[in-house]
């Protein structure tokens, strides 16, 4: 089969690879399609240690072509994910209690395991979440990583409807955070982002207020127009972002951090405790938070917007990415490889 993977000089290649055969509670996913994430770049260029050789990709749809011995949660026929979050351990204090992101033997896709980005793909078939009808397996994709994150994010927020949310960063990750923001919560959101053409997409989307930080101080714009935010979710990865973010918080207000800048935070201490503002971490999202992200997709609440591409486009993309010049989610077709 052909597969993308990671090579030693930093680049991604398409080559030929075979696959073991199945083992228990396993499934073999014939793939439709598959995302690409900021998250992939990194990988490929062994920001998080060396991957030679691996194949990525964790936003990956397939059509299940077999099932292994002990397999009931998945049929011959049905699509399925191929997820960042691949497998955790089942028995550990997060993974029994709703938390099973932050099992600390987790294994991810594209990363630690081989991922969706080839023509067929073997899965844990209990942690692979299946698609519901109405939702296209290309928009399926974007939300396996970049909805349910920012889905996870908006839930870790406690924004209620009618509350004003800061959606910080307005790439892959962003443009969906507004639209769950906005429609599966009900809350107004303030989109920031230093690119004029996310600024305009956002407005397509239907955020309330835009911001530029490079052309207004956000802290200030937030607190004098809104009373300040009641919360925020940082997808953007710089740390001015993040700063941004906490000064455009009112008291009792909650920032939530997703991108994943190399730097640190300034964090006034005196303001978070006398002003009660909390800063959280949120990773990608659980079984749970992907079935409900899926269900917002097949309603109609969130579409994200995908232009489909080639398996050889793949260091084009990833160039487009470094660029900037990405308006919502590239995805790779797997069915005409």
């Amino acid at each position: 089969m052909k597969a993308i993977v990671a090579t030693k000089d930093h680049k991604a290649e398409v080559v030929e690879k075979e696959l073991r055969p199945l083992q228990t509670g396993e499934a073999l996913l014939d793939m439709v399609c598959c995302g690409v994430c900021h998250t992939d770049l990194h990988v490929k260029n062994a920001d998080y240690g060396d991957q030679t050789g691996r194949i990525l990709g964790h936003e990956g749809i397939g059509i299940v072509r077999e099932v292994a011995e002990g397999v009931t949660s998945l049929k011959v026929g049905d699509r399925a994910s191929v997820a960042w979050f691949f497998e955790g351990c089942g028995h550990c204090e997060y993974c029994v209690s709703g938390r099973e992101t932050l099992c600390r033997t987790v294994k991810n896709a594209g990363y630690t395991v081989d991922g969706g980005m080839a023509q067929q793909c073997i899965v844990t078939a209990d942690y692979a979440v299946k698609v519901p009808d109405g939702l296209s397996s290309e928009a399926a994709s974007s939300i396996t990583c970049a909805g349910v994150t920012t889905y996870k994010a908006i839930k870790e927020s406690g924004v209620r409807p009618g509350q004003w949310i800061v959606i910080s960063g307005l790439g892959g990750l962003g443009n969906l955070a507004l639209q769950y923001a906005k429609n599966a919560f009900g809350a107004k959101v303030i989109a920031v982002d230093i690119n004029e053409r996310q600024l305009e997409f956002a407005r397509e989307l239907g955020a309330d207020i835009v911001v530029n930080p490079l052309k207004e101080d956000l802290g200030k714009f937030v607190q004098e127009n809104c009373g300040g935010a009641h919360a925020a979710v940082v997808t953007a990865v710089s740390k001015a972002a993040f700063n941004d973010a906490v000064n455009a918080i009112r008291a009792g207000g909650t920032v939530v951090a997703v991108g994943l800048p190399v730097d640190t935070m300034d964090l006034s201490i005196p303001r978070l405790v006398l002003d009660g503002i909390k800063v959280v971490g949120s990773l990608v999202g659980t079984r749970e938070d992907l079935a409900e992200a899926f269900q917002f997709g097949a309603d109609g609440k969130v579409v994200p917007r995908c232009q489909l591409r080639p398996m050889e486009d793949i260091n084009d993309i990833f160039t487009e990415m470094e660029e900037g010049k990405i308006k919502g989610r590239m995805v790779i077709d797997l069915t005409n490889a």
